[in-house]
């Protein structure tokens, strides 16, 4: 299986998200575009980052259905704004819920969407990405201050996952929703 060479999306790649609900997601959306404007972002989580298939997408639907349907539900908390130190991808961590979302992972990451990334899973929330060198430290703080100033709750409720396809550069179309409703954590 390919790698992703340089840790971003490939243009005609596929990845299983669970999205953020308002009123958190539009603030997330509101930072990200501020912090990188242009972009047109929609906030999420990843479990499967992206990725090219061994097989048509539909194959992958067909292979992740059973495995997400023994899935459940699980909340996400999140934590503080941190930066990877090699891409300067700034992020929001995940204070709890990551156990369940390595297991989902280690659960889905086979069969025909099976992808080896260049760096290992870490469950996050990307807030801002590619961007200039020297800008990541700025933009940060800048991200610590509107986090800090966010009145909302930072929890939400992982019940479904959509299966997206990357269809021109940063810009995904969801192909499928799967909910879950197992009665297990995703565990493997």
């Amino acid at each position: 299986m390919q790698s992703d060479p340089n840790g971003r999306g490939l243009l005609n790649s596929y990845a299983l998200v669970a999205y953020i609900p308002d009123p958190l997601g539009r603030f997330l959306d509101d930072l990200r575009t501020d912090l990188v404007p242009g972009c047109s972002p929609h906030a999420h989580v990843t479990v499967l980052p992206p990725r090219l298939l061994s097989a048509k997408p539909r194959a992958a639907r067909e292979y992740l259905r059973p495995l997400l349907a023994v899935c459940s539900p699980f909340d996400v908390h999140m934590g503080a704004v941190e930066v990877f130190p090699v891409s300067d991808v700034i992020y929001i961590g995940v204070a709890k819920g990551e156990p369940e979302l390595r297991g989902m992972h280690n659960l889905l990451n086979g069969g025909v969407v099976e992808f080896k990334t260049i760096y290992p899973f870490h469950p996050h929330i990307t807030i801002a990405q590619e961007l200039p060198p020297g800008t990541a430290s700025g933009l940060a703080e800048r991200a610590r201050r509107q986090w800090a100033a966010f009145p909302h709750s930072r929890s939400f409720r992982v019940d479904r996952v959509s299966f997206v396809h990357n269809v021109d550069g940063c810009k995904w179309v969801d192909l499928e929703e799967f909910p879950l409703n197992g009665k297990a954590a995703a565990r493997r």
